[in-house]
């Protein structure tokens, strides 16, 4: 799959210069970049004039396409009346405040502060030291742990990659820290057992967690972290009643949920939350990515009053609150987080998705019929395709074959962009997409599968 052709000036320029995150970055002399010229809509258009549907939004995140005259408006109306300012020392801002205030009002549970960063993996590390500070205030100081799953995506600070639950981000970078506990991926095809049923799975992973927290100790573990749809490790989908019996376990020993929804907020899943899809109840929220619609970088973390409380008391003893980053609460980023709520809710977007959802469900179930397709799912309009050596024993490819690469780079060459996540085929495309747009994205899809079986067979691939 290398590129026939030589770089072009830009291209050699890219890999003379830049570092690219989660590339292969030696066989970049080979293959070169996709240099992204303009967007407009759903589509992207590189420096070669070639078209692509943007089936991710970018990383989870552009949910208004590509082009939105409101949302530049607003990001150039902001830029001319305050370009930068911070919320350090007791300063403040309109944006900021009017962000916050619209957070809390649209919080799936009652939130009473709103804490800004960069980013979603800020956020997630910010929720760390904030479980931390909580508890040095009440008096637990050794209350620290942090669970999180097997697969899961947090981000990539130290501490959030730690939390992340993928080898790739462990792998060469001395990652976990310490006080970072994995417990079991809720993904009932890849890992539940011959002849369990899905609610035999559910008890037996929600069993696994509880001896996790006996066997550690539930006075040392003081949050667990989860997505509602779990995103970058393969649009894993946990099974019906999985967050309602890990909530009540985690809410009889004193450990807080932190909901991470990063990918899952602002009308992905068909609720503003991916918590109200998913029946997750979390005590403290992560957000960022489509909370701008991508228009600029922002994240935020949503804590409720008691937990606020015990900032205040720590804040009292120490003289400061001791936490904060030079661009959370960027007044560009919080009037662009104002203006994408705005639309959001005038466009009716979460309706969008719902009226357009049926449309992509129908056409995963096509998918899923595919010879290499294991398992198409889906919610809203985000779903994974897991591709497989073998339907009926779910055998995987060998991942050195870079199965799923491969299929990304032929849907690619049909006119769309997917994204690889191992051997799973993610799509995530922006929320305004018409019918019309999902069922080209999907033919370029579909032409793709095909592409890749006549490969797999040419190279013997399936053969174990």
């Amino acid at each position: 799959m290398n590129q026939s052709a030589p770089l072009s000036n830009l291209q050699v320029r890219d890999v003379e210069s830049l570092l690219h995150p989660y590339t292969p970055i030696h066989r970049l002399r080979e293959t070169g970049t996709m240099v992204v010229e303009r967007g407009e809509g759903v589509y992207v258009v590189d420096t070669q004039g070639r078209r692509y549907i943007e089936g991710m939004s970018g990383l989870w995140c552009a949910g208004l396409g590509f082009g939105d005259e409101e949302m530049i408006e607003a990001a150039t109306e902001q830029l001319r009346t305050l370009p930068y300012y911070h919320l350090f020392g007791a300063k403040s801002l309109e944006p900021a405040i009017e962000l916050a205030e619209k957070l809390k009002e649209m919080a799936p549970i009652p939130i009473s502060k709103v804490f800004f960063t960069s980013s979603g993996s800020e956020a997630n590390d910010t929720q760390v030291k904030f479980a931390w500070y909580m508890n040095n205030a009440r008096g637990k100081p050794n209350k620290k742990k942090i669970i999180s799953r097997m697969k899961a995506y947090h981000g990539v600070t130290v501490m959030s990659a730690s939390l992340t639950g993928l080898p790739g981000n462990h792998t060469g970078w001395d990652l976990p820290v310490d006080r970072v506990l994995h417990t079991d991926c809720p993904h009932f095809y890849r890992f539940g057992k011959d002849g369990e049923s899905e609610a035999e799975f559910t008890a037996r992973v929600v069993r696994s967690l509880a001896d996790l927290i006996e066997r550690e100790g539930p006075d040392t573990i003081a949050a667990m972290i989860a997505e509602p749809v779990m995103g970058a490790g393969g649009v894993i989908i946990p099974p019906k009643g999985y967050y309602e019996a890990i909530g009540a376990l985690l809410a009889q020993h004193d450990i807080i949920m932190i909901d991470d929804e990063v990918i899952n907020g602002f009308g992905r899943t068909g609720n503003w939350w991916g918590c109200q899809t998913m029946g997750m109840t979390p005590t403290t929220i992560s957000a960022a990515k489509q909370l701008t619609a991508a228009y600029a970088p922002l994240g935020a973390v949503m804590v409720p009053e008691d937990i606020y409380q015990s900032y205040l008391d720590h804040s009292a003893k120490i003289g400061t609150f001791g936490h904060g980053f030079t661009y959370g609460g960027h007044p560009l980023g919080c009037a662009l987080g104002v203006k994408a709520i705005e639309i959001y809710q005038k466009r009716d977007i979460v309706g969008h998705v719902r009226r357009v959802s049926p449309t992509f469900a129908r056409r995963m179930a096509r998918i899923a019929e595919h010879p290499l397709v294991g398992e198409a799912r889906h919610v809203g309009l985000v779903g994974g395709v897991e591709l497989v050596a073998d339907k009926a024993s779910k055998r995987p490819f060998d991942a050195k074959k870079a199965v799923g690469p491969t299929t990304a780079k032929f849907v690619e060459a049909e006119g769309a962009i997917l994204r690889a996540l191992g051997d799973t085929i993610a799509l995530c495309p922006p929320m305004i997409i018409s019918e019309a747009e999902l069922d080209a994205m999907f033919d370029c899809l579909e032409r793709a599968l095909d592409r890749t079986e006549a490969w797999v067979d040419r190279e013997r691939l399936r053969l174990e």
